[in-house]
């Protein structure tokens, strides 16, 4: 693929050699896309040469700027602002790109990833509530990191840890016992996991309940929370269920059942797949077996109580429980089992990546140094992709009291925007209903993925459905809207004979400087996504997207295309135009998000 950053980079270390017989291997210059308020394209900052050189940031520039103007067909002219060296790239530089990126296919750089195996785990949920606003980020920021990373040529397997055991499905599973009457999800018609996650809300509203009755009978709130009957049966659950009890595995396979049907509603609609699930119910048990092998190589060690525990102190951290004094598992014991077993399953696996919010930072630093004490050399090939939380104009989620966000109303909701903001914009007048219908639910959905996957995905932020939906602003609308108005246009331009689809960028290099905006633009993408792929980091796409939809639109307000009456400047810009849409297509496809033909 050709990248124009490197040729100007191969450039500059060419003029280094010729003018201050100074040898810096391309990959070593660092170069910046050019700020708006400046002369340029690309910008090379002098001012870490001034020691070695024993000259000013502004000669180093001019005399750089200079040589590769007279030397240099790629270059057309130079600026130089103090230590900034900002450099303007030639017509010929720009259509040698463009004839590239105008062959764009759904495999932009093939050759980068060199096939290497990447595992990308996401979503991770509970089998004892539905998905929620949280699960959404997550799962839009998985499904796009596959998507960028396949795009870049490697293969790319997503998994999914399901966690089907432990303390918090057998709440749920106690709660249904006590106050479930038999009810099943079809006897209610309620979705599968909606109506397993109510009885997760009663278990805690019972539990609290018989906290607080315990303490006004005297008893402290510590001892009370342990002594709850509800809470002790659910321990007493977790138990029968390591010990295979037949009633209450067969309980949890059925309630297990109803949530499997519930999330598989909800992923198809997110438009999330995964290729390999696994469960910690099968996990666990390699887990108890590493753990074992550790305690006998004396790399853990067992307390008076029976539990087990590794001692990190020495490495800055501090002691970790991995086996529970009554037998029972932790998290980290099934973690420890999963990741081993998918070496086992994908021997030729480069990495994996662990997509789980910034609150278990902690627990993966722990993870992955008991992995590299248990002698794996994968271990430093784990890669957690941490984020951060979600709220809400309203404030923060907590599911056991039952105030989640929960995917699906949410998902629904931003149906219902979707559908008032475009009827009140006079969108859908030439749609029937089934295709109004799927406009609104791409609509909908491409805000809400938009808006969740324009952060970086380190940042915590602040989900705003009303502002999401806006056709104007930095949101998913506003591009979708672009693409439909390029279509729009291409079609105007068929509708009066002209040739749509066919053009030899190379023929025509009378750019204004709207036209090189845009063009400058998509010239970048496959920098964009291998940038975006070398931080996990898919908002870069999504500003990519929405800066070319900018750009276009202005270009769009100020001059015209298909009236345009000089031939080959409208021919130029009506392939221009169907550039864009592609690389719009192309780049919002690897998001998750639709783009809609009409609107």
């Amino acid at each position: 693929m050709y990248f124009l950053a490197d040729t100007i980079k191969n450039e500059l270390t060419g003029a280094l050699k010729k003018v201050y017989d100074l040898s810096i291997h391309p990959d070593d210059i660092a170069l910046q896309p050019t700020r708006k308020e400046f002369e340029g394209h690309y910008t090379y900052v002098t001012f870490p040469l001034t020691k070695r050189l024993k000259k000013s940031p502004e000669e180093i520039g001019e005399k750089l700027g200079s040589y590769l103007v007279q030397n240099c067909l790629r270059i057309s002219g130079f600026q130089v602002v103090k230590g900034f060296l900002n450099l303007s790239l030639s017509a010929s530089e720009w259509n040698s790109a463009l004839e590239e990126m105008n062959s764009l296919e759904d495999s932009l750089i093939p050759n980068h990833g060199k096939g290497k195996l990447i595992l990308i785990e996401f979503s991770s949920p509970n089998t004892n509530k539905p998905l929620h606003l949280g699960h959404l980020r997550n799962n839009f920021l998985g499904q796009a990191c596959s998507n960028i990373f396949k795009a870049l040529g490697f293969r790319v397997q997503n998994v999914q840890i399901v966690n089907d055991r432990g303390i918090h499905v057998c709440k749920s599973m106690e709660a249904w016992k006590e106050f479930g009457n038999n009810e099943e999800p079809d006897s209610t018609g309620e979705k599968g996991d909606h109506f397993v996650g109510k009885f997760y809300v009663r278990f805690d509203q019972e539990y609290r309940n018989q906290v607080k009755q315990l303490m006004e009978g005297g008893m402290k709130e510590e001892e009370a929370e342990k002594n709850a009957p509800i809470m002790k049966r659910a321990q007493e659950l977790l138990i029968a269920w390591e010990n295979q009890v037949p009633e209450v595995r067969a309980l949890w396979e059925k309630m297990n059942s109803w949530v499997y049907d519930g999330f598989d509603k909800t992923y198809e609609r997110m438009g999330v797949q995964f290729d390999h699930l696994y469960y910690e119910s099968q996990t666990y048990l390699k887990g108890r077996d590493i753990v074992d092998k550790g305690l006998e190589k004396k790399l853990f060690y067992k307390k008076d109580d029976g539990s087990i525990w590794v001692d990190l102190t020495e490495d800055g951290l501090d002691e970790k429980l991995l086996v529970r004094a009554d037998g029972t598992s932790v998290y980290m014991t099934q973690d420890l089992g999963t990741a081993v077993q998918r070496y086992e399953d994908y021997p030729e696996l480069d990495r994996t990546v662990y997509t789980v919010g910034n609150e278990q930072d902690y627990h993966f630093k722990v993870l992955f140094m008991i992995l590299d004490k248990l002698g794996y050399d994968w271990a430093h090939r784990c890669y957690h992709l941490s984020y951060g939380m979600v709220d809400l104009p309203s404030g923060k989620m907590k599911s056991r009291e039952g105030t989640v966000v929960d995917a699906d109303d949410l998902m629904e909701e931003m149906h219902q925007k979707a559908e008032e903001q475009t009827r009140e914009l006079g969108k859908v007048e030439d749609l029937n209903d089934e295709e109004s219908e799927h406009l609104f639910e791409m609509i909908g959905m491409g805000a809400l993925k938009y808006f969740l996957l324009k952060s970086d995905p380190k940042k915590r932020m602040l989900f705003d459905p009303v502002e999401s939906i806006q056709f104007q602003g930095h949101t998913g609308p506003f591009i979708q809207y672009t693409y439909a108005r390029i279509n729009s246009l291409l079609r105007k331009a068929v509708d009066k004979g002209l040739e749509v689809g066919k053009f030899n960028f190379s023929s025509y290099d009378a750019h204004t400087e709207l036209e090189k905006e845009v063009l400058f633009l998509i010239s970048t993408y496959p920098e964009k996504l291998i940038e975006a792929a070398d931080s996990y980091n898919p908002s870069v796409i999504s500003h990519f997207c929405f800066d070319l939809s900018k750009e276009f639109n202005r270009l769009y307000a100020e001059l015209p295309i298909v009236g345009e009456k000089d031939e080959s400047a409208r021919s130029f810009r009506i392939a221009l135009s169907q550039l864009t849409a592609k690389t719009i297509f192309h780049g919002m496809e690897l998001l998750g998000i639709e783009v809609p033909k009409r609107m």
